[in-house]
């Protein structure tokens, strides 16, 4: 077991660390920018146009993945960027998985948007 902090005071240091990520990621990546701003903009419309719980849950996690896959994508990109400047084909199918697994999570949020507001429309 690796020492280090317990409890509480591993919960706060997490967070701490947690925060830094969402301000690097704010900072220094506009998708990210993009894509929270979205999110905050079309959590308020999933809570008007979601017809309970689920469809509100569905609607909202949906758009919560694509923040949480583009993170992953940003970190991914940060370690292959850090590694080094040249090309190399496997820091660009590392940095194209990460993009296909943003795409995927947009994809998603249409689907389920979709048929969830092609629902409402019967």
């Amino acid at each position: 077991m690796k020492p280090g902090a317990t409890g509480l005071i591993r919960v706060i240091h997490a967070t701490r660390y947690s925060m830094l990520g969402m301000r690097a990621a704010w900072q220094h990546e506009a998708a990210f920018r993009q894509e929270l701003s979205l999110c905050l903009l079309l959590v308020p419309v999933a809570l008007w146009l979601g017809r309970g719980g689920v469809e509100q849950a569905l609607m909202i996690g949906a758009l919560l993945l694509v923040v949480m896959v583009e993170l992953l994508n940003s970190a991914v990109e940060a370690v292959v960027d850090r590694i080094g400047p040249e090309l190399h084909p496997l820091a660009g199918r590392a940095k194209d998985l990460g993009s296909a697994a943003v795409f995927v999570a947009l994809v998603n949020v249409v689907v389920i948007w979709g048929l969830i507001l092609w629902r409402h429309l019967e």
